[in-house]
């Protein structure tokens, strides 16, 4: 696909900003970046108003960091509260992500942060309190808290011990355990009485 140049007259994220002078698709060009005047073709009219394209530039550029250093004051002292469901073992259902703060920030703070400028090593799947970074721009980097919490009511301690009576290979007092019964003395077999011989009468005397 032929190619042809063009100059930027706006930041374009993956292409270039203001003053710019890129190559792409003719078709892209054509189709996209000159109806929506997001460019201008490169002819020597058209490189006259690079100056003035940059001096936009360097304006815009430093109105952004401006304000992403003053962004960094006030988030730098908020605290995120989100809430998530757990099990009765305290294990959250899911995790938090990036996506998630930045959602959190928009309903609690309406603060609109793009979520790529939220960096976590990795999801959170636990509740409690975490540091988390913002790269707001590429000279503002700062922090934020952000506090898990869980929705699930705690186990009172009568069902903690219900449940721990409950686990296998534990026998409880109340069942499982068969008491003990009382020793039978060794009874002696019954025999038949012994029937008493019978007088045999006195013979006469001849």
């Amino acid at each position: 696909m032929p190619k042809t140049e063009v100059i930027l007259t706006s930041n374009i994220v993956g292409l270039g900003a203001e003053s710019d002078l890129v190559k792409v698709n003719a078709g892209y060009a054509r189709n996209f970046l000159l109806p929506q005047g997001l460019a201008i073709p490169q002819t020597a009219t058209n490189k006259r108003r690079l100056e003035a394209l940059r001096q936009r530039r360097a304006e815009r550029e430093a109105h952004d960091l401006n304000s992403m250093a003053e962004l960094a004051k006030s988030i730098s002292k908020l605290i995120a509260v989100i809430q998530v469901k757990t099990g009765d073992d305290g294990k959250m259902f899911g995790s938090v992500t990036n996506g998630t703060i930045a959602d959190t920030l928009k309903t609690q703070f309406d603060i609109t942060l793009d979520k790529k400028k939220i960096h976590l090593e990795k999801p959170i799947h636990a509740t409690g309190e975490y540091e988390v970074e913002l790269r707001l721009h590429a000279d503002v980097i700062t922090s934020m808290k952000v506090r898990v919490e869980s929705t699930t009511p705690a186990p009172k301690p009568e069902e903690l011990a219900a449940k721990e009576g409950e686990r296998p290979g534990r026998v409880s007092e109340k069942r499982g355990r068969r008491p003990e019964r009382p020793e039978r003395a060794e009874a002696k077999p019954e025999g038949k009485p012994e029937a008493k011989k019978a007088e045999k009468p006195a013979k006469a005397a001849k």
